[in-house]
């Protein structure tokens, strides 16, 4: 199977932004101007401008947006009380950032910030994408896009990226050794997960900026920026630790990060992802920085579920590679007896992975390759207990332990299956 890696969605068509300019040089004489024809403004005309704002103190942020779409003067005046000291107070919230605050409370912010959005997309539609970014930038130094369609997000995304430098310090870190650039890699991870990807609540949206993120990028790159922004961390300083995978078995938080953002690429339905393009993604990240434990890279197949782990496997079938995958399927069950899954999941799914073979033939050394991963695993863990050159003896001793007792179950869990008897 192959990836494939496609950009051009990044493209702008011409005649739709020449279409805006036509458009930006009609507004901009509104936009500039301090003096509006009352006629626009309908029976408000009547108002002087001070009690006109008073009047929007008492509407809500969603009746404002409604209310700039009467005219275009309206609009500028609701643009002009944004501006003032009242209005930015009022609905520019201080607590936005505040993770102190109850979750209640939280939930309003994050609502209010959203009709915000809006709002301003009302006030500046009749603006080409790239003059209502810098007018909501100058305003609050961030992007709200909320009901904005795909092309302008993507405009969204490069303004963002042209504001940040954010590309070139990607560049940076891809074509440098993993933790040579600690600092600047800390900053990317924290912009691209604070500004970018942490806050929605649709999953789609999530998987939409990721997708705007990785998809520029070669394979190998979207692998190491994957790690960048989801791998572990560092609990002193927050800091990408790189050699997690690779110094010895790590735990389900250190991986879960990495496992949720590949479910989010694979179950979203993204039009930009195919199952291909995922599947080449996991197995380009298990070698990053170097490759992983084989422990590590099971453990991430499962956090990842049983659509994304199945068609790994498959993919590793359909292209020969039978003896990792006996391995994985050895790891697999040691993960299962180590975090008290059910074997039988284990057992399943190599049973599932066997009809993948196009022949009894295949499936029959494909079987005998299991049986002797499980032996040569035993055999190296033992090993390494023997000799006493393990970092830790006992931690050595306890996945020899375990590994055994995942052999036991998992073969107790065959023998039910061939008996056609239900395990009490």
């Amino acid at each position: 199977m192959t990836s494939r890696v496609n950009t051009s969605f990044t493209l702008i068509p011409n005649q739709k932004y020449r279409r805006s300019s036509r458009r930006s040089s009609c507004f901009s004489n509104t936009f500039d101007s301090d003096s509006q024809p009352l006629s626009t403004l309908g029976n408000f005309k009547a108002l002087p401008l001070e009690i006109f704002q008073i009047i929007l103190k008492y509407l809500s942020v969603k009746d404002i947006s409604m209310l700039s779409m009467v005219s275009k003067t309206v609009s500028q005046h609701i643009i002009n009380y944004i501006s003032t000291s009242s209005g930015s107070k009022r609905l520019l919230l201080q607590d936005f950032h505040d993770l102190e605050l109850p979750d209640r409370e939280d939930t309003a912010i994050v609502e209010h910030y959203r009709s915000l959005g809006l709002l301003f997309k009302r006030c500046t539609l009749l603006l080409p994408t790239k003059e209502r970014l810098k007018y909501i930038h100058k305003i609050l130094a961030d992007t709200l896009t909320a009901g904005w369609d795909e092309l302008e997000c993507h405009r969204v995304y490069n303004f963002l990226c042209e504001l940040t430098h954010l590309s070139r310090k990607m560049q940076t870190v891809v074509c440098s050794k993993p933790g040579s650039a600690r600092k600047l890699e800390l900053r990317i991870r924290l912009f691209c997960r604070n500004v970018l990807l942490d806050h929605w609540t649709h999953r789609s949206d999530s998987a939409f900026w990721l997708t705007c993120i990785l998809k520029p990028w070669p394979m190998v790159n979207q692998a190491r920026l994957l790690y960048i922004i989801f791998g572990p961390i560092s609990p002193q300083d927050g800091q990408v630790v790189w050699q997690k995978m690779i110094e010895g078995p790590t735990d389900e938080s250190c991986l879960k990060g990495l496992a949720e953002a590949i479910k989010l690429l694979y179950d979203t339905g993204t039009k930009e992802w195919t199952a291909d393009d995922v599947i080449s993604l996991v197995d380009e990240l298990s070698v990053v920085p170097r490759e992983w434990l084989l422990e590590n890279n099971a453990r991430l197949l499962i956090l990842s579920g049983n659509n994304i782990c199945f068609t790994f496997m498959a993919s590793k079938a359909v292209n020969g590679r039978t003896i990792e995958l006996a391995k994985l399927i050895v790891f697999l069950a040691l993960v299962s007896e180590k975090e008290l899954y059910c074997m039988d999941w284990a057992v399943k799914m190599m049973q599932k992975v066997c009809k993948v073979f196009s022949t009894p033939v295949e499936r029959n050394n494909f079987l005998q390759s299991v049986a002797d991963a499980f032996a040569c695993a035993i055999m190296e863990m033992l090993q390494l207990v023997m000799s006493g050159d393990g970092d830790d003896d006992d931690r050595s001793f306890m996945n020899l332990f375990h590994l055994v007792q995942a052999q036991a179950s998992f073969h107790k869990e065959v023998l039910y299956l061939t008996m056609n008897v239900l395990p009490s």
